[in-house]
């Protein structure tokens, strides 16, 4: 029963983590292609998708499918990149 437990929560982590993924892929092609960090399409995707995975991550914790430091370690590890690529996109736009 135990391996069930640990396959069930890895595979959790690993959907999480595919999703984080996914979005951090979402806005780096936004800010590549479309959209400045001021636009506020760019505001709702990134607070909409951000949510999403915050609730999806809070399920987990809750069915104890993942530990919450490792979920609060995945979303602050997500913020981190997303305020890199935001970073780099307006100094990109200052010259």
């Amino acid at each position: 029963m135990q391996e069930i437990t640990v396959s069930k929560a890895n595979k959790a982590y690993a959907l999480l983590k595919a999703d984080a993924d996914r979005i951090l892929k979402l806005i780096q092609v936004q800010m590549d292609n479309l959209t400045m960090p001021q636009c506020p399409l760019y505001e709702e995707v990134l607070d909409t998708h951000m949510f999403g995975l915050s609730r999806q991550i809070d399920f987990a914790v809750r069915m104890e499918l993942v530990e919450e430091e490792e979920g609060k370690a995945l979303l602050d590890s997500l913020e981190r990149q997303l305020n890199l690529i935001h970073e780099k996109s307006t100094q990109s736009q200052e010259f």
